[in-house]
């Protein structure tokens, strides 16, 4: 028989009868309710700060350019984003839906 099992064996027996078996089940129970606590709380933690980040995205109204809270005009246009219309932000469209109307010319 391998010596180090039965050590072991020894070590875990002699502390079960010194600290008891509720403390065993008690401290496997309290590490496995840290392994799933805290990716939970790593999650909690990111969608936080996530909902945080978007709260300090700023849509222009004339342009449609996204910008971050710094800046109270718009990087691209320079309007003025603290100036916001509900009417025209309903309004405005997706830069991706917007149609560029081109005039054809014949080159000679």
């Amino acid at each position: 028989m391998n010596k180090t099992l039965v050590t072991y064996s020894l070590i875990f027996l002699i502390l079960i009868s010194l600290f008891g078996f509720n403390f065993f089940l008690s401290l496997i129970g309290n590490l496995l309710l840290l392994v799933f606590l805290i990716p939970l709380l790593i999650f909690l933690i990111l969608l936080i700060s996530f909902n945080s980040l978007k709260s300090k995205v700023n849509t222009c109204n004339q342009c449609g350019t996204i910008s971050l809270g710094i800046n109270n005009t718009c990087i691209n246009c320079g309007a003025d984003l603290e100036d916001i219309n509900p009417k025209s932000s309903e309004n405005l469209q997706k830069p991706s839906e917007t149609t560029i109307e081109v005039k054809a010319e014949e080159i000679k």
